[in-house]
C-alpha cells in the first residue's frame, strides 16, 4: 500500500467524485473532519458532495446531496455538532431504500463515500459496498439507470472515520469526539467538587458510553475520584461495604469530599444495572453522608471541539481522502484511525468484529478479556486506576526515599504527576520526598517528606505546587550530593521541559567524581513547548495548545463581524515550533511561521499575495501564527508593520502576543491522565531498578540504563537512557533534531489553500487488528 513517489497529489482525484456524510449520534470535531475531507478532495481535483441528513439525505437525494465548495467550509472548524446534519434511518435498512441511495450516487457519478459515524453506521457503509453491484442490476433492471451509467459506477469505494464520544470502536486509540467530551465532564467535575468541598458532600457522577467504560474511567483518572463503576468490570460481590468502608477511610485521613464516577451502562456481577439513585441510597442509609447524584446527559456531546479533536479529525480526513483515491475494487472497505501519534487504516469489519466480541466477552462473565479487548489505552487507563485507587499501604516499608522535584517553567499536569508518583510510592512502601524550587532546593536542603493526603485534590490544578525553577545543577553540583547523602535520597523523579533533560544529563556527567549521584533517575517531559528528547509528547503541551485555540477562535469571530482583517498572533515554544503548528492546524490559520521550517521574504510575499486573493472571497479574514522564536529578524512587529503595509486598502492587521496565559489554566482531561500515568511508571520503573542496583547493602546505579526519560514514542510509552539521546538534540536551539509533528505542516498549508506539492510518499499501510491484538 505503498503510495508511488511519482504521483502528483493535485491530479490524484481527477474525474473522481466523493461524498462525505455523518450519521448516528453527533459528536464535537466531526466538522473538522468533513472541512478536511473537503478541501483535501477539492486539493487532489476530485468534485466532493456534502449529504445532509445522513443516510436519510442519501435515500432522499436531491436538495440534500449538494457539492461543496472550498469556502463552504469556513468557520466550520470550531462548532460542535455536524453543521450537514446527521439523522437515524429506517429507509437505509431496507433494500429498497439502499437502491434510492445507489441510484442517487450513480446519477452524479459518486463512487467514493465517506462515512463518519460510529460502527453501526460504519457496518451499514460496508453492506451498501458489499451489495453494489446487486443494487446496481436491481436499477438497471427498472430502467432507473442505464447501461453507461451502471458500468461507469461499477464499483463503490467506502472509507469510515469514528466519531462517537463513547469511545467504543475497537482499533482505534481514540474516536472523534471523545476528547471533547472529556473536556465537558472535566469542566463540570471541577465545578462540582468546589461546591462539594465546602458542605462536605458525597458526589455521584453518571456519564455517557452506552455499553463501553472509557468516559467513566478517564473522568475517574483525571479527578481522583473514590471510585469508578464501568460495564467492563463490575465489582466483586460484596462491593457495597466495600465502597462504604473506602468512603469512610477517605473521611478519616481529612477529605471532604468524595467523588464517585457511574458509566451509563454500569452494571453488577449478576447483569443488575448500578445506577447513581443506588448508590446514593447506599451511602446516605449506610453512611449518612451528605449525597447528591447529578447525570450529565447531553451536555457531554455539546460545545465546541477540543484542539485535539479539530487536529484528529483533519488528520483523519486528509487520511481518508488518500485511502479512497488509491482503493482497488479489492480493497477491504478501511477506517482511518489514531495509535499512538500514528494514523493507521484497519479493514472496517475487523474492527467491527472485534467490538462485538467485547461484548460477547461482557455477556460471558470474561471481564479481564472485554478489557484487553478494547485495546492498549483502555487497559493501561484501568491498570492506572486499579494502582491508585482500591489499595490500602503496606504493613512493610522498603526504607526507600525518593526525591521528586520540577524543573524549568511551570505547566498544567506536573501537580497530577506528582500526585501519582507520591501515592504509587507510598503503596510500595517508599518514603516521598517534596524537593521545592527544583535543583536550587536540592542544593538548598528545602526538602520534606510528602504523605498521601499532602497531594490531595492536586490533579486539577495548573502550574507546580512544589515550586519550579530553570536553575541548572552543574554549578552546585557540590551541594546538591551533599544534600543527597544527608536525606538519604535512593532515586530521583525529575518532572520538566529541556532544563530537566540538561540538568539529568548533567548529574549523570557528575557521577564519575560524586558518588552520591550514582542513584537511579528519570525525567517526566513537562512543558508547554514540548520540546523535550525522547517523547513525542509532553504534559502540559496540550492545555496550551487548547488556549491558544481558544483565544484564535475568539480572534476569528472578531476578523469575521469586522470583515477585511488579519490577525497575526505570536505563540511561546522557545526555537519549538509545536504550539504553533498544532494551534495552527487547530484553529484553521493561514499560515504558521516556525523556526523549523525556515522561511524567507519571498514566502512572506507568497502568504500576502495569497491574503489578498482571501479577501475577494466570502472568507474576509485571515489568521497568521508566529513562534516566538522563528527568526530574528522577522519579527512579530515586523510581520504585522509588513502585512499592514501590503494590505493597505484591501485588508487592516492586529497584533496579539500570547504570553504567559499560555503556560496556566487548569490542565485538560489529556494533560491530566498523561501526567497520572506518567508518574506511576516512572516510581514503578524506579523501583525495579533500584532493585537491580541494589548492592551490598547499598544503592549503586552508574549504567547509562540507570539514567532515563520516560516518553510516549509513537505508539508506547518507553524509557530511553539519557545519554542515548545526546545525539539527536539541537542544544543551542534547545529542540529534538527529529520532530514527527513536522509531516502535518503540508496538511496545515493544503487546508489553508496554497498550492503545494503534499508528500505522497509515506502512507498509513493497512494493518489488521484481529492480527495485531494477538490471541486474547
Amino acid at each position: 500500500m505503498q503510495r508511488s513517489t511519482s504521483v502528483d497529489p493535485t491530479k490524484m482525484g481527477a474525474g473522481r467524485a466523493i461524498a462525505v456524510l455523518t450519521s448516528g449520534g453527533d459528536a464535537q470535531g466531526m466538522n473538522a473532519a468533513v472541512r478536511a475531507t473537503v478541501r483535501v478532495g477539492i486539493y487532489t481535483g476530485a468534485k466532493v458532495y456534502f449529504v445532509h441528513e445522513g443516510y436519510q439525505g442519501l435515500v432522499d437525494g436531491g436538495d440534500n446531496i449538494r457539492q461543496a465548495t472550498w469556502e463552504s467550509v469556513s468557520m466550520m472548524l470550531q462548532l460542535g455538532g455536524t453543521v450537514i446534519g446527521s439523522a437515524r434511518c429506517q429507509d437505509f435498512r431496507s433494500k429498497e431504500g439502499r437502491a434510492k441511495a445507489a441510484c442517487n450516487l450513480v446519477k452524479l457519478g459518486i463512487t467514493n463515500l465517506c462515512v463518519i459515524g460510529g460502527d453501526g453506521s460504519l457496518t451499514g457503509a460496508n453492506e451498501f459496498r458489499n451489495e453494489w453491484s446487486e443494487l446496481l442490476q436491481i436499477l438497471l433492471k427498472a430502467g432507473k439507470i442505464t447501461a453507461e451509467e451502471a458500468k461507469r459506477s461499477s464499483h463503490l469505494n467506502i472509507v469510515g472515520m469514528v466519531g462517537s464520544i463513547d469511545n467504543d470502536f475497537c482499533g482505534t486509540d481514540m474516536t472523534i469526539g471523545t476528547d471533547s467530551a472529556l473536556h465537558r465532564i472535566m469542566e463540570v467535575v471541577d465545578a462540582i467538587t468546589t461546591t462539594a468541598q465546602s458542605h462536605q458532600r458525597s458526589f455521584i457522577l453518571e456519564v455517557m458510553g452506552r455499553h463501553c467504560g472509557y468516559l467513566a474511567l478517564v473522568t475517574a483518572l483525571a479527578c481522583g475520584a473514590d471510585w469508578v463503576f464501568i460495564p467492563e468490570m463490575p465489582p466483586d460481590e460484596g462491593w457495597e461495604d466495600h465502597l462504604c468502608r473506602r468512603l469512610t477511610y477517605q473521611r478519616s485521613i481529612g477529605n471532604r469530599l468524595n467523588v464517585i464516577i457511574v458509566a451509563e451502562g454500569a452494571l453488577d456481577r449478576h447483569g443488575k444495572p448500578i445506577t447513581c439513585d443506588i448508590i446514593k441510597n447506599l451511602v446516605t442509609k449506610k453512611l449518612g453522608f451528605d449525597t447528591r447524584a447529578t447525570v450529565l446527559g447531553h451536555v457531554q456531546r455539546g460545545g465546541t471541539p477540543s484542539a485535539f479533536d479539530r487536529i484528529l479529525g483533519s488528520r483523519m480526513g486528509v487520511e481518508a481522502v488518500m485511502a479512497l483515491l488509491e482503493a482497488t475494487p479489492n480493497t477491504p472497505a478501511c477506517v482511518v484511525s489514531l495509535s499512538g501519534n500514528m494514523a493507521v487504516r484497519l479493514p472496517l469489519m475487523e474492527c467491527v468484529q472485534v467490538t462485538k466480541e467485547v461484548t460477547t466477552a461482557m455477556a460471558e462473565g470474561r471481564f479481564e478479556d472485554a478489557i484487553k479487548l478494547r485495546g492498549k489505552s483502555f487497559e493501561n487507563n484501568w491498570n492506572t486506576y486499579k494502582l491508585l485507587a482500591h489499595v490500602t499501604s503496606p504493613d512493610v516499608k522498603s526504607n526507600i526515599n525518593i526525591g521528586i522535584l520540577n524543573v524549568g517553567a511551570p505547566c498544567a499536569g506536573m501537580n497530577a504527576a506528582v500526585r501519582s508518583a507520591v501515592r504509587i510510592g507510598i503503596l510500595q512502601g517508599h518514603n516521598m520526598l517534596a524537593v521545592h524550587d527544583g535543583f536550587d532546593g536540592l542544593a538548598h536542603g528545602t526538602i520534606e517528606p510528602m504523605t498521601w493526603g499532602y497531594v490531595g485534590g492536586w490533579t486539577g490544578k495548573g502550574g507546580s505546587n512544589l515550586g519550579t525553577k530553570r536553575s541548572l545543577p552543574a554549578s552546585m553540583i557540590e551541594e546538591i550530593s551533599l544534600n543527597i547523602a544527608k536525606f538519604n535520597i535512593h532515586a530521583l523523579v525529575i518532572i520538566g521541559g529541556f532544563e530537566a533533560f540538561v540538568g539529568g544529563l548533567e548529574l549523570v556527567t557528575a557521577r564519575e567524581k560524586y558518588e552520591e549521584l550514582c542513584i537511579p533517575l528519570v525525567v517526566i517531559p513537562a512543558t508547554v513547548s514540548n520540546n523535550v528528547p525522547g517523547s513525542d509528547f509532553s504534559i502540559g503541551a496540550d492545555t496550551a495548545l487548547n488556549t491558544i485555540t481558544t483565544t484564535c477562535d475568539r480572534i476569528k469571530q472578531s476578523a469575521a463581524g469586522t470583515k477585511r482583517r488579519v490577525f497575526i498572533i505570536e505563540t511561546m515554544g522557545g526555537f519549538c515550533g509545536y504550539l504553533a503548528t498544532m494551534a495552527g492546524l487547530a484553529a484553521g490559520a493561514d499560515a504558521a511561521y516556525i523556526y523549523e521550517d525556515p522561511f524567507s521574504i519571498h514566502d512572506l510575499e507568497t502568504n500576502v499575495e495569497h491574503l489578498l486573493e482571501k479577501m475577494k472571497t466570502t472568507v474576509k479574514r485571515g489568521l497568521i501564527l508566529r513562534n516566538e522564536k522563528c527568526n530574528a529578524n522577522y519579527t512579530t512587529d515586523f510581520l504585522f508593520n509588513l502585512y499592514s503595509e501590503e494590505g493597505k486598502g484591501v485588508f487592516d492587521c492586529r497584533k496579539n502576543v500570547l504570553g504567559h496565559m499560555q503556560q496556566g489554566g487548569t490542565p485538560t482531561p489529556f494533560d491530566r491522565n498523561f501526567g497520572t500515568k506518567m508518574g506511576a511508571k516512572a516510581v514503578l520503573w524506579l523501583t525495579d531498578k533500584l532493585k537491580e542496583c541494589y548492592r551490598h547493602g547499598r544503592i549503586f546505579a552508574n549504567t547509562p540504563d540507570s539514567a532515563c526519560v520516560l516518553g510516549m514514542k509513537k505508539r508506547a510509552m518507553i524509557f530511553q537512557p539519557l545519554s542515548d539521546l545526546k545525539e539527536d538534540t539541537d542544544f543551542e536551539h534547545r529542540i529534538p533534531k527529529t520532530q514527527w509533528w513536522l509531516k502535518l505542516r503540508p496538511i496545515l498549508k493544503i487546508l489553508a489553500k496554497y498550492k503545494i506539492t503534499l508528500d505522497t510518499s509515506e502512507t498509513a499501510t493497512l494493518e489488521h487488528v484481529i492480527k495485531k491484538r494477538g490471541t486474547v
